[in-house]
C-alpha cells in the first residue's frame, strides 16, 4: 500500500471492509478518503451481510468519491437470520443492485464506465462471477470428494449454511449462467478501450495457492475465467476475497487483490500506508510481507510503472 498521490485523479481500489466489525467501521469512516476529487472507487464485494450496513458503507464512499463501482462478495449475498432484510439468492442479489442503483454507485448490470484519467482510456468491468468448486481440495477428483475432504478436515466455508443461490439448484449452477452472461457482455464490449476487471473472487486459480487451508480454494472462484486476462483486451485486474493483500502478474497483466480483511488479521500483519490500492495510474506493487517474490510477483520487464514508488 502506499499513501495519497499528489497531482491528478486516479482509480482506486479496496475489497473486503467487513463493517460489521466496529473498527472496520472506523476504519471506513477515518480513512477511506480520495486524494482528489475526481478520483474514483471499485469497491470488490464483502462490505457487509446486512443490507442495511452495506447501504450505508456505500452512501458513505459515494459522498466522497467521484464514482464507486462495487461488485457483490459472497458475504453480501448471505442471508443471515438477524437481517431485517430476507431475501435469498437472486433477488437478493438484485435487491444489492436496486440499492447501489439509488446510491449512484455503478454495478455489474451497469454498462461499462469509461475511465479517462491517467493511465486510460479505459473500461471499468465490473463482474458477477461466483465459484463453482472446480479449484477443488487437493486429491479430489469430484465437486463431491472436494467438499467430503473439506468436511472432514473442519474447513467449511460458511457459504454452505447462508449463502441460498435461489432459484437455482445450487451456486455452481448460478456461476454457470453468470460466466456465459459476463462472456457476452465481455466480447460485445468489443477491444476498442482495454478493460479493468472487478471481480470478488481472483480470475485464476493461483492467488489461492498460499492459503493456510488449500480446502477453503473451492469457494475461491472457478476454472472458467482463467483465460479471460488472455482472451480479452484487459489492462489490469482487481480481487478480493483471499484477505492476502498482494499484487501479481499473469502473462503480463497486473492483478491485484485488495481486501481489507479481519480485525485479527490487521493485528497479526499490521498494514503500510493507506488503506486504498491505486489502479490506476498504476501504484507500487503490494508484496507478500517476509516472503521472497515468486515468479508471479514480480512484474514483467517491460512493465516499467509497476514498479514506480511515487
Amino acid at each position: 500500500m502506499t499513501g495519497p498521490r499528489a497531482g491528478g485523479p486516479a482509480l482506486y481500489a479496496v475489497s473486503d471492509l467487513h463493517i460489521g466489525y466496529p473498527q472496520n467501521r472506523d476504519l471506513v469512516t477515518e480513512a477511506l478518503h480520495p486524494a482528489s476529487p475526481d478520483d474514483w472507487l471499485l469497491v470488490a464485494g464483502d462490505v457487509a451481510e446486512r443490507l442495511a450496513d452495506v447501504a450505508w458503507a456505500l452512501r458513505l464512499l459515494a459522498g466522497r468519491f467521484a464514482r464507486v463501482v462495487w461488485v457483490p462478495g459472497n458475504h453480501e449475498l448471505w442471508t443471515m437470520k438477524d437481517d431485517p432484510d430476507q431475501v435469498r439468492g437472486v433477488e437478493r442479489y438484485e435487491a444489492l443492485v436496486a440499492l447501489c442503483r439509488e446510491l449512484g454507485v455503478l454495478t455489474p448490470e451497469d454498462p461499462y464506465a469509461r475511465w479517462d484519467g491517467e493511465g486510460g482510456p479505459v473500461r471499468i468491468a465490473p463482474l458477477t462471477v461466483l465459484y463453482d468448486y472446480s479449484f477443488r481440495a487437493p486429491g479430489a477428483r469430484t465437486k463431491a470428494e472436494s467438499l467430503a475432504i473439506a468436511r472432514a478436515t473442519g474447513v467449511v466455508c460458511s457459504d454452505e449454511f447462508v449463502l441460498h443461490p435461489d432459484p437455482y439448484d445450487g451456486i455452481d449452477a448460478w456461476c454457470a449462467d453468470r460466466v456465459r452472461l459476463t462472456e457476452e457482455r465481455l466480447t460485445a464490449a468489443g477491444d476498442d478501450l482495454p478493460l479493468v476487471l472487478v471481480n470478488h473472487y481472483p480470475l485464476v486459480r493461483h492467488p489461492t495457492e498460499i492459503l493456510r487451508h488449500p480446502e477453503f480454494a473451492q469457494w475461491c472462484g472457478t476454472v472458467a475465467t482463467a483465460d479471460w486476462h488472455r482472451r480479452f483486451p484487459v489492462r489490469a485486474v482487481v480481487h478480493g476475497h483471499l484477505h492476502i493483500p498482494r499484487t501479481t502478474w499473469y502473462d503480463g497483466v497486473r492483478c491485484d487483490e485488495v481486501s481489507i480483511g479481519y480485525p485479527r488479521e490487521r493485528r497479526a500483519n499490521p498494514p503500510q500506508g493507506w488503506p486504498l490500492r491505486r489502479i490506476l495510474p498504476p501504484g507500487p506493487p503490494a508484496l507478500l510481507p517476509g516472503l521472497p517474490p515468486g515468479p508471479f510477483d514480480r512484474p514483467p520487464v517491460e512493465d516499467a510503472s509497476a514498479g514506480e514508488l511515487t
